[in-house]
């Protein structure tokens, strides 16, 4: 059975997929750019604040489908540019600083909105 998470704390999808779906105690999240759910425009500033802004929208998500950061057993990291990329380490390291996911970091030509990062999650609950 498929469960379809949705909040308002999050950027809306914005085409024809979920903000995540849970399936058999797994999360799975759509990939999420630095969209500020109360403008729908991407956050001002860096690599930084563009990564923060992504972990809150994840942060948010997870929390609407009763998760935390602690469950995530793996993300994805798409950057714009490889030079962003220990900026944007430090950032995530500040979420992600213990007992830390898989990971995958590569560059994408094109995100949507002209975004610096975009991140995907998998979720697991924890026991």
């Amino acid at each position: 059975m498929k469960r379809i998470i949705s909040t308002n704390k999050a950027p809306k999808a914005a085409a024809a997929y979920s903000q995540a779906v849970e399936a058999n105690g797994t999360l799975y999240i759509a990939g999420q750019i630095a969209l500020d759910p109360a403008t729908g425009k991407i956050v001002s500033g860096g690599i930084k604040e563009q990564t923060e802004q992504v972990l809150k929208n994840l942060g948010a998500i997870l929390k609407a489908a009763g998760y935390s950061f602690k469950d995530v057993v793996k993300t994805t990291c798409m950057l714009s540019d490889m030079a962003n990329y220990q900026a944007m380490n430090e950032a995530y390291g500040k979420v992600f600083y213990e007992n830390s996911p898989a990971r995958a970091a590569f560059a994408a030509v094109g995100l949507p909105l002209g975004a610096l990062i975009e991140i995907d999650t998998v979720a697991v609950k924890s026991s």
